[in-house]
């Protein structure tokens, strides 16, 4: 049969197996060659073929050759060979038969094409029928990431969550090569580690010691191998020296973050106990980031009138510092110094790491009962109803006064507004404040003041508590996203649910902690979402930055937390869950944490203010709270200091 290349549909495929008749395949590549088996009948008084082996299969490289995307696939498949393999089981003259079908096909244009094919599918029963819908079914399925370059597959991926990517990771190993592209991980990384994610609400801890530890692992005299110029070594992964930096897939980052972060909804911790003082805990503060020494620290105050210094590691007491005369009710520490308040009027800045006591800071006519430094100033405020901001060098301080009973809580601020770098002070001795200093102070006349350090004098009062004010925690949030935090609320009250578990040493009654869990089956992966926004932006080159805004965070003995408007020193939010006075509360961006007179901790959602786990196991009121990325330290009036570790490896 006579085939035209007039009108020949285009399409470059894989050439056909034709019989061996002594004919020499058509090499000509002007034409498009049948996607089919096409057989030429013999010549005139030829023998008929009748064995396998007068077939041969003929197929030109297909390196040499442009296929579409379905022909490639079935060179991919072997589909040519399959037909070969079904053709060898008829006779000569079947083959002829069906050779001729395929090649006048093969031969025909497009609108001739589709009217033969119109007409095979009248002479189609039903069971034909069923056989072309099962095998159509297959033949128009096409893998988009065969046909796209990888920049366009990757643009496609970033529109995915990070469930659907390691769902989309498990389709093929070519999948999987793209869904796990570092671009896609980093985006992912960016838009939810240290923060909370606008589009669904959930955000992943830092880790920081982490961090610090694997920047830290290699030696810093070491440096990579030297090789010479234009030459690359050929050595296998195994012979590459360990002192190679080594950079982990931004993948398992966002994976051991996200363990991190179901142990905290889900109530996954365990706990221990440091015991040492001999009295209640009043005041603490922990760093894990610190240079030296390099191991976690803690250090607390208590009514024993000593402050203790501890590896959180470890759990065991590093040094006992003596030097006060009553209970010591706050300190604050960083890399350099220590400095403590005390019930017995002073204040003390200490060498915590050799326990020597540097200076001793008197003025306050009371026992001093909070501090707050930073590096240029240090506020206290004390049971005689003043604040005093001191002088670092010389000692020297002025006073703030408006309060009216103790002052339980200090914080620094230096404000955003645009201020002038010229500094101003009282006398020669006396602190030097930058302009747009601020101080917010809190008392147990029930009030919270903000002080301007500059002027000296309260530019605003936030009023609202009926309760003595005991803690203050201020800190720079992300605007929210008010739809997805409404879509969340939405969900969550249709799931309130309570679940009840139990951590610590069990062999100890006294060391056995409840964990309450609220709402923990509202948690599905659909909460999950992702970070197209962010993901896009990076693949785009480009960023934008959130919008900050200030929060003032307090807790009362009147039972609640509120969470104030600075502008406005209105109360936007007040959390209910305490059926006692609430004493200490910490923040950061995922959570709040307050710590009560009734014995628990509780865990809350500050944008949606609602408690999402309670944290039972003191014996005494908790006084004093530290959180941390994966741990709370809380200490109580029962001289105990629990370690509450939500780490990866937790399971209750």
């Amino acid at each position: 049969m006579a085939t035209s290349t007039t009108g020949s549909y285009e399409c470059d495929t894989l050439p056909a197996p034709r019989l061996a008749s002594g004919l020499t395949p058509d090499l000509d590549h002007n034409r498009s060659p049948s996607p089919f088996p096409n057989f030429r009948p013999s010549s005139a008084g030829s023998s008929p073929l009748s064995t396998t082996s007068d077939i041969e299969m003929y197929t030109t490289p297909t390196a040499q050759r442009k296929l579409c995307v379905r022909h490639q696939r079935m060179a991919d498949e072997g589909t040519n060979l399959k037909l070969q393999q079904a053709l060898d089981a008829l006779s000569v003259q079947e083959r002829e038969a069906v050779n001729a079908i395929w090649s006048g096909f093969s031969s025909s244009s497009h609108p001739r094409r589709e009217l033969i094919l119109q007409g095979i599918l009248t002479m189609c029963c039903f069971s034909q029928l069923s056989l072309l819908t099962e095998q159509l079914g297959q033949l128009i399925r096409i893998d988009p990431f065969t046909a796209l370059p990888r920049e366009v597959s990757l643009r496609v991926l970033a529109c995915l969550d990070a469930t659907s990517l390691c769902r989309a990771a498990q389709v093929s190993k070519q999948w999987k090569s793209l869904a796990d592209d570092d671009v896609l991980w980093r985006g992912i990384c960016e838009q939810h580690i240290g923060q909370k994610c606008l589009k669904c609400g959930w955000g992943l801890p830092i880790l920081e010691r982490k961090r610090a530890v694997r920047m830290n692992s290699a030696s810093p005299s070491s440096s990579p191998p030297s090789f010479p110029p234009h030459h690359t070594p050929d050595l296998l992964i195994s012979e590459i020296p360990d002192v190679l930096p080594f950079t982990r897939p931004w993948k398992d980052v966002y994976s051991e973050r996200l363990s991190v972060e179901r142990n905290w909804r889900r109530g996954r911790c365990s706990v221990r106990t440091l015991r040492g003082h001999t009295d209640g805990i009043m005041c603490l503060q922990f760093d894990e980031t610190l240079q030296h020494p390099s191991f976690p620290i803690l250090i607390t105050g208590s009514y024993d009138r000593t402050v203790r210094v501890w590896n959180i590691e470890t759990g065991l007491e590093v040094r006992c510092l003596r030097g006060h005369t009553r209970a010591v009710r706050a300190l604050q520490f960083d890399e350099a110094k220590l400095i403590t308040g005390s019930m017995d009027h002073t204040i003390r800045v200490w060498n915590w790491r050799s326990g020597e006591c540097i200076r001793t800071l008197q003025g306050h006519t009371e026992g001093v009962v909070c501090l707050n430094f930073d590096s240029n100033v240090l506020a206290s405020g004390s049971v005689d109803t003043t604040v005093k901001v001191w002088n670092f060098r010389t000692g020297e301080a002025f006073t703030l006064r408006g309060h009216r009973d103790w002052v339980n809580s200090v914080r620094l601020w230096e404000s955003e507004e645009p201020a002038d770098v010229e500094m101003t002070c009282g006398s020669g001795s006396e602190p030097r404040i930058c302009q747009g200093t601020l101080l917010f102070s809190a008392s147990d006349d029930g009030t919270i003041r903000l002080w301007d350090l500059a002027r000296r004098t309260c530019v605003r009062q936030f009023m609202g508590h009926v309760g003595q004010v005991q803690s203050l925690k201020l800190m720079q949030v992300d605007e929210r996203c008010d739809d997805a935090i409404s879509r969340q609320e939405r969900r969550i009250a249709d799931n309130n649910i309570a679940h009840v578990a139990q951590a610590g040493n069990a062999s100890n009654p006294f060391e056995v902690c409840t964990v309450i869990t609220h709402d923990v089956d509202s948690e599905s992966m659909e909460d999950i979402q992702s970070l197209d926004l962010v993901t896009r932006e990076v693949l785009a080159g480009s960023s934008r930055k959130r919008a900050k805004r200030p929060v003032l965070i307090s807790g009362s003995l009147d039972n609640t937390i509120k969470v104030w408007d600075i502008d406005t020193a209105k109360a936007t939010q007040t959390l209910f869950g305490h059926i006692e006075g609430v004493w200490a509360v910490a923040s950061d961006k995922l959570r709040l944490i307050s710590g009560s007179h009734d014995r628990t901790i509780k865990v809350w959602n500050r944008e949606e203010g609602r408690c999402t786990a309670t944290l039972v196991g003191h014996r005494g009121a908790v006084t004093c709270l530290g959180l941390g990325e994966d741990k709370i330290i809380s200490g109580s009036d029962d001289g105990d200091i629990r370690i509450w570790s939500f780490a990866e490896n937790n399971r209750l």
